[in-house]
């Protein structure tokens, strides 16, 4: 069951301009992290000025200018992540573990259907996830390497996807052979919490790697609706799901579920096969809704990606997706409307 938390309070205080990035860092697609999941549960816990560093936030502007918002957080309570399960042995180092179990997905029912069709491709080459009519949420490290805004994120479009019919346009009764094509939409504005910025954090932070885009026009299509992330434990069979545009199946929307391995405060880490163009992609789970028994899909988490670590002198690999915290939803919400009178449950 989707269990309702209260959400802390993100308050804006002021809000002053910056100059203009350069837009000239390159687009990583697999990140090198010095912080693995034994130094991730050794963190200390924020102090309320650490929160108010790391959740204020640059929003760039499609012309190219960028502000600064300085927040303060109310009533923020930080949980521990609970039992975690025991290390597991050393693994090839590749993303695809074992055999390959994505799914792409090629019949435009589905395709065009929640919810698949709340995938989107960012131009970068990351994936992102619809999460309002206006919004899209993906990982921080497609538009910013820490340090400097990424080439191409000046003129960010999104991808949205829609079929088109091989040949002549004209579809015989009963075919599925529908192949993506993507409707693109121009960003209007992107918000980055200062925590994913080398200068707040002092590396980059894991933590802190999600992104909100503002589409220049409204789209007309379902989205999925933002979730706490719960722990390990309160998910059924530990499993999740996510869709998104792998750079080695090309045009293809692929799709892919696999249970969570171990978790920190912030971060999941898990072994869904996944390659380089997915990353950003939103990660959902199918719970039912409290007092009744409908299900229903919310987006707990985001796919930063593959990752290596060094434990103990030995580098080893993971998938890592960053949660979706009750500070986090409360950040991603007000990022949505604009204030936080729509984001008190989560």
């Amino acid at each position: 069951t989707w269990h309702l938390k209260k959400i802390p309070q993100i308050v804006r205080e002021r809000t002053f301009s910056l100059d203009s990035p350069k837009f000239e860092a390159k687009t990583q697609l697999e990140l090198n992290s010095v912080c693995g999941i034994e130094c991730q549960r050794k963190l200390p816990a924020p102090s309320p000025s650490d929160l108010k560093k790391l959740l204020s936030y640059e929003t760039v502007f499609e012309n190219g200018t960028r502000t600064l918002t300085e927040v303060s957080v109310l009533g923020a309570a930080l949980e521990p992540a609970g039992n975690t399960t025991a290390p597991r042995p050393s693994r090839k180092k590749r993303q695809i573990y074992g055999t390959d179990s994505r799914f792409s997905i090629y019949d435009r029912r589905f395709m065009t259907n929640f919810p698949f069709n709340t995938a989107v491709k960012v131009s970068t080459g990351c994936s992102g996830i619809l999460v309002s009519p206006r919004h899209v949420l993906t990982a921080a490290h497609c538009l910013h390497d820490g340090k400097d805004y990424v080439k191409g994120s000046k003129r960010l479009r999104v991808g949205l996807m829609k079929t088109k019919s091989r040949g002549n346009g004209r579809k015989r009764k009963g075919t599925s052979d529908g192949v993506p094509s993507f409707q693109w939409t121009r960003v209007k504005s992107t918000h980055i919490p200062k925590g994913w910025f080398k200068g707040v954090s002092g590396d980059i932070a894991l933590d802190y790697d999600y992104a909100v885009l503002e589409l220049k026009r409204p789209h007309k299509r379902k989205y999925m609706e933002l979730g706490i992330s719960p722990t390990i434990k309160m998910m059924p069979g530990s499993m999740i799901h996510f869709s998104g545009f792998d750079n080695d199946r090309s045009g293809q929307l692929v799709y892919r579920f696999c249970s969570i391995s171990d978790e920190s405060n912030d971060l999941f880490y898990q072994y869904c096969d996944a390659e380089p163009g997915s990353t950003g992609s939103g990660i959902y789970l199918r719970l039912k809704e409290p007092n009744k028994k409908k299900w229903k899909r919310k987006i707990i988490a985001v796919y930063s990606g593959h990752q290596w670590v060094d434990i103990n002198g030995e580098q080893q690999d993971y998938n890592v997706a960053v949660r979706i915290t009750p500070l986090k939803y409360a950040q991603i919400c007000f990022w949505i409307h604009g204030n936080d009178e729509n984001c008190t449950q989560g």
